[in-house]
């Protein structure tokens, strides 16, 4: 195979080079094969030369129709190859994920009309895999026994031998397992409280074994946002502990939905924090022969985080529309926080003796220092006042104690942006009523390229914009009768987005009495894996498919998305992240709910059109709006234009 995908002169300039290849493939290749001249993805593709030739940060908004994944992938596959390493495309999910390498998606369009191998591997977040520690908990259980107990024994041969691996293959993906829903699939897929370093099985997880699979990718890696971020966040780690970064070492990067790293990195630099979790940890240390001292100090801090997670629980209060409790606050939760502190700092103190006695198993001593660590780090912010944000979250085993810091610019400066590489944001949805500074505010971005060009379909002809008014105010009752009366019209063929999962159940109970809706297929997120599910919604023409998290990246066209129902603005969340923001905010509406709620508004109607000859409704559910003349002109704001919102169903 060539390396590069076009006869490379060195003595002129490679970007130059490329820019004319590239520009080639849109003028003449790609429409002797079908595809359309369009001249916004032209004008990205220049704007793209500049960015990879001088190493900047790029914010590439492009509308829906324009081919922006077709220009950045050719950019990232001639950079990866002109650098001799892999370039990385970080989509904000994995349904983003599987819509990029499906069979039909952009990556295979372009292996298939250029004629050109492309080495593009998969990097999938570790929840996406069975934990096989969690399996085995989970076939011994009490509730779908037998289902795990056939998907432990389809689980491949080498993965229940105990001798030396002869041959292997990753597995274990949630894709491969879409029969089960989310619930279900909890039970047994890896979470962060799995401790893999002391895991006699982690040689044979399906998980590590995919590592090996991608890092030897010579064009690109994909991978989730998550799952970079946590490349960048454990990468100084690992490589203590002497172990790989979870990505290998790359040329550039791509944030597919680039407005959406902000909540990608707040969620890597996380701690979370569990007192079963750290019983387990800290009682290895009895294990071995250790002084009395530290023994009485391992009982206390037992004890103590014992009762911290006691008195955290009775300090919280549920978030409606949340699975995340509001932690008030008092001198007394503080006072347990600072009592543990001071009980941990004294256990390290006491593990440098031991160290030097040698007493202790010197790989599970350096696990159990690392989580004292973490620990520390996540407990000192107390210390600080307004420097976190935290909030607690039930399960099965207890109550988690969730430490986050309140920005992450300096982080992402540091570790990302600092990096001398290419780095590009695509999104239809990167500027806000044509401003850029909301999203590069969030990631600390003070200088950066910049361009936006508009969508190449006739939005005027083909979309209808409506916002329902109410007698009532907007009641559930009310929604539903609308909803139906829309699903009626366009025979199913809908997307409905609901703000919060409380609302999805609500209606998924209240639709089956409708007899009206009798002969529709409703599928709902979470009931199985969320590609298969796109797919099952997609090959039914007239089914419904309801969903929280899909307003970016769903790309059916046709006729089996005609109707988008948004059944509330989608303003941010009640939570203690987007509380964090309002207080540090002078005007918290206009500064945080408003650009919040807009960006993703566009996202969810970018949902609807998806090719040329699609046409379809967009109905806005909002009492709000109809009442608030500055709301509604914002909205009006970021229609397509020649689109008006009407309130006629």
């Amino acid at each position: 195979m060539a390396r590069y995908p076009f006869a490379y002169d060195r003595g002129q300039p490679y970007f130059q080079q490329v820019s004319d290849w590239i520009a080639d493939i849109f003028y003449e290749k790609l429409p002797e094969a079908g595809f359309e001249v369009r001249d916004e993805q032209i004008y990205m593709a220049f704007q793209l030369e500049r960015a990879f030739a001088e190493k900047q940060t790029i914010f590439a908004e492009a509308g829906v129709g324009t081919g922006k994944t077709l220009v950045y992938l050719l950019y990232a596959i001639c950079y990866a190859r002109y650098m001799n390493k892999p370039a990385i495309i970080a989509c904000a999910d994995e349904s983003l994920i599987e819509q990029l390498v499906k069979p039909g998606g952009d990556i295979d369009k372009l292996s298939r009309h250029l004629n050109m191998a492309i080495d593009a591997r998969l990097a999938k977040s570790p929840d996406q895999y069975v934990c096989l520690v969690k399996l085995d908990e989970a076939r011994l259980g009490h509730e779908d026994v037998g289902l795990y107990k056939d998907l432990h024994e389809s689980l491949p041969e080498f993965v229940h031998k105990h001798e030396a691996l002869q041959s292997f293959h990753a597995y274990g993906d949630r894709k491969h397992y879409p029969h089960l829903n989310d619930e279900q699939w909890n039970r047994i897929g890896w979470d962060t409280f799995q401790d893999c370093f002391v895991c006699d099985l982690r040689h044979r997880c399906g998980q590590t074994l995919s590592r090996g699979e991608y890092r030897r990718a010579a064009d690109l890696i994909i991978c989730s946002h998550d799952f970079y971020m946590e490349h960048v966040w454990t990468y100084e780690g690992r490589k203590r502990e002497g172990q790989l970064p979870l990505l290998p070492d790359h040329c550039t990067v791509v944030f597919d939905e680039g407005h959406l790293l902000e909540s990608a990195a707040q969620k890597a630099l996380t701690y979370k924090l569990k007192h079963i979790v750290f019983e387990e940890l800290i009682t290895r240390l009895l294990k071995g022969e250790v002084r009395e001292t530290l023994a009485v100090l391992i009982d206390e801090a037992i004890d103590q985080s014992e009762m911290m997670f006691r008195v955290l629980e009775s300090s919280c209060q549920p978030i409606a529309g949340s699975d995340r409790k509001q932690i008030m606050m008092s001198e007394r939760l503080l006072q347990e926080i600072h009592r543990l502190c001071e009980i941990l700092t004294a256990i390290e103190e006491e593990l440098v003796f031991e160290s030097e006695l040698f007493t202790l198993n010197e790989y599970q001593l350096r696990i159990v220092e690392e989580h004292l660590e973490m620990m520390q780090k996540a407990l000192g912010l107390f210390h600080h006042d307004q420097a976190f944000i935290c909030w607690a979250t039930d399960s099965i085993t207890g109550l988690s104690l969730v430490v986050m810091p309140r920005t992450v610019k300096e982080v992402l400066r540091e570790r990302v942006f600092a990096s001398k590489m290419p780095i590009v944001f695509s999104s239809a949805t990167l500027s806000v009523e044509g401003s850029f500074d909301y999203v590069a505010s969030s990631l600390g971005l003070d200088t950066y390229l910049s361009f936006s060009v508009n969508s190449p379909y006739d939005y005027q002809e083909r979309m209808e914009v409506i916002a329902p008014q109410w007698s009532a105010g907007g009641t559930f009752q009310e929604k539903m009768e609308a909803a139906v009366k829309l699903l009626m019209r366009t025979e199913g063929r809908a997307l409905i987005l609901f703000p919060a999962q409380e609302e999805l159940q609500k209606f998924k109970r209240e639709i089956v009495l409708h007899t009206e809706c009798a002969g529709m297929r409703f599928y709902f997120e979470g009931d199985q894996e969320i590609s298969s599910l796109i797919a099952a919604f997609q090959d039914d023409e007239h089914s419904v498919l309801g969903a929280v998290s899909l307003w970016e990246g769903l790309d059916v066209p046709g006729p089996s998305l005609s109707n988008v129902i948004v059944w509330a603005l989608p303003f941010p969340p009640q939570d203690p992240v987007f509380m964090a923001k309002r207080q540090a905010s002078d005007v918290p509406y206009e500064e945080v709910d408003i650009p919040y709620m807009l960006l993703r508004l566009r996202q969810g109607m970018g949902r609807l059109i998806r090719s040329r000859e699609d046409r379809g409704i967009i109905a806005i559910f909002s009492e709000e709006l109809h009442h608030d003349p500055v709301l509604r002109e914002h909205i009006v704001r970021v229609l397509p234009e020649g689109v008006c919102l009407t309130n006629v169903l």
